[in-house]
């Protein structure tokens, strides 16, 4: 039988006593880290006390005794750290998988978006997310995706209006509205586009947004509509023009994008306060080797921010601009949510503590179980795939079709003109996106110049943000051979060569995650990656993860979709 309302009360009553009871000093407190040199986001500055835990809040900051007490002697123990804007499918891994990832460096709340999973199976993806995130060690939060597909050009696994999603904005670990990459229907006033704001803001939830190169008057409609955030700012200036209209930006440093050095500007007194840090994407090989959101302060240390200034953007802003008024700060009332550092120069996290419980201790990590997830989404997340065995004439060109340029270091593409045919001599390969939910047997083709491929084929089920199979290669028999491939292992990524798989990785949940650890994943991946640089990929990008996001037509300036080259600026078709 369920606690009835009285005893949920009563309970939370007699927790709450026994908190203030040891903020009096009237009973010991459940753990206290003595002699604590701690991070006061509030004051800016680094101060000296015992601290407090009581029912994994802070209930005491001062002198205090406990019943268990760690000395903290020469350690710096700053807020636990907040990943702003993520999508926990970017990882690769499971949801458990990602937090044992990030927990050991001080994450300890994550903001999602699981728009990748919805575009693929529709609320029952936003479902599993939320299922597969419950009552893990570090706090998943979520935004609702608003764009699936990301545009009506897209075709994916579903179609999402404002009623579709609308009842989960009562789950309790809803925040808002995910990031509005349809830029071009807000601005137009699109009403299928504004019905989602304004039903977000009936809910009073946070709407993030995504407008890359938006300014003047088009970014007024935009912040005007409601679009409280922007996380694709690529110079200071475009920042700071958005900055000063009211976002809030989120400084982004993941696997794709790397926006810090160019950001470092807003990390001053005068910008920080509108300020926070995001991943966005993240790979396995950058959270095994470089880690999560202690990366970027370290970083930005390094580049000369002031550290608790840093500190406060990891915490404290995300943190409060998202409305979880209990945490990001080290402070009385406070989660006991600390990463403990050994000092600014190095920034190693050696112990990490969830509402007072230690999770992780100088290289040690507590287990912790997976949640369940039902049955029937389980069984629906391994079975997305619905496309016909293609033949290489599924490949074949008629005419001139455009060219995508790539830009290293970059997402976003110019126009190469015109191709009639994959000439490796001048790196003009042939692209093409199968479409993957509904057995259409749509295939757009084009050509793309910068992946640097010499031979044979690559090919993924991710696919921002439709996450068809996208496909690059120098003939048509490899690149059937790599969609078909992809298709019968339920999802992945792989590389071909002369009818020959020689680079796999398996994702068989939505064709997005995989069920395997994370550092298997990221074995097969990096392997992956050496055959793919081996038969001539630019080593000044990712094989993969670049390759995802030539299909997403919000990006400027060319993209492909299902239904051919697509020019995002002009909105036609070339």
């Amino acid at each position: 039988m369920s606690e009835s309302y009285t005893g949920r009360i009563n309970r939370k009553l007699q927790r709450k006593q026994k908190v203030i009871r040891a903020a009096a000093g009237k009973c010991k407190a459940d753990l206290v880290l003595k002699n604590a040199t701690y991070v006061s986001v509030f004051s800016g500055e680094l101060r000296n006390a015992d601290i407090a835990v009581t029912n994994g809040l802070i209930a005491g900051i001062g002198e205090y005794d406990g019943e268990k007490e760690v000395d903290m002697t020469g350690k710096i123990v700053c807020p636990g750290f907040l990943d702003a804007h993520i999508h926990l499918e970017s990882s690769l891994v499971t949801p458990t998988e990602f937090v044992r990832a990030v927990l050991p460096h001080g994450t300890t709340t994550v903001v999602t978006d699981p728009h990748e999973i919805a575009n693929v199976m529709g609320t029952d993806g936003i479902e599993y997310m939320l299922q597969a995130t419950e009552g893990l060690p570090i706090d998943v939060r979520f935004m609702l995706p608003s764009c699936v597909p990301a545009t009506p050009l897209d075709e994916s696994g579903a179609t999402l209006d404002y009623r579709a999603i609308d009842s989960f904005y009562e789950h309790p670990r809803v925040q808002g509205l995910a990031e509005m990459m349809n830029y071009v229907g807000t601005v137009a006033a699109d009403e299928q586009v504004v019905e989602k704001i304004v039903a977000a803001q009936a809910h009073h939830k946070k709407i993030d947004g995504h407008a890359p190169g938006v300014k003047g008057k088009a970014l007024n409609a935009y912040v005007a509509a409601g679009v409280y955030s922007d996380h694709e700012c690529a110079t200071a200036e475009e920042a700071i023009e958005k900055l000063e209209l009211g976002q809030v930006i989120m400084i982004r440093e993941g696997t794709a994008a790397h926006n810090l050095e160019a950001l470092m500007p807003l990390l001053t007194d005068k910008y920080a306060d509108r300020c926070m840090f995001c991943t966005d994407d993240k790979h396995p090989s950058d959270l095994l080797e470089k880690g999560h959101i202690d990366y970027i302060i370290k970083k930005a240390i390094s580049m000369g921010a002031d550290p608790i200034l840093a500190i406060k953007v990891a915490s404290t802003n995300a943190a409060r601009y998202f409305r979880l008024n209990n945490r990001g700060a080290i402070a009385l009332g406070y989660l006991a949510d600390f990463a403990i550092i050994d000092n600014f120069e190095n920034f190693t996290v050696e112990q990490v503590y969830k509402k007072g419980k230690l999770m992780f201790n100088n290289g040690k990590l507590k287990e912790f179980k997976a949640p369940e997830v039902d049955e029937f989404l389980t069984t629906r997340a391994h079975s997305t795939f619905k496309v016909d065995r293609l033949k290489p004439e599924a490949f074949k060109i008629d005419r001139p079709r455009g060219v995508l340029g790539m830009v290293p270091g970059e997402l976003m593409t110019i126009d190469e003109g015109y191709a009639t045919g994959v000439d490796v001599a001048e790196d003009i390969l042939k692209i093409a996106v199968v479409e993957r939910h509904n057995y259409t047997g749509h295939i757009g083709i084009g050509y793309i110049k910068g992946y640097g491929l010499k031979s044979g084929a690559v090919a993924t089920s991710i696919s921002h943000d439709s996450h068809n199979i996208i496909v690059v290669g120098t003939n048509d028999e490899d690149m059937a051979a790599a969609v078909n491939h992809i298709a019968e292992n339920g999802g992945g990524i792989t590389v071909f060569d002369g009818g020959r798989c020689i680079g796999d990785v398996k994702l068989g949940i939505a064709g997005l995650m995989s069920d395997a650890p994370l550092i298997d994943v990221n074995r097969n991946l990096e392997d992956a990656k050496a055959r793919a640089f081996e038969l001539g990929v630019s080593r000044s990008i990712d094989p993969f993860m670049t390759l995802s996001f030539m299909s997403l037509p919000v990006i400027p300036k060319l993209r492909l979709t299902t239904r051919g080259v697509f020019d995002v600026e002009s909105q036609s078709y070339v």
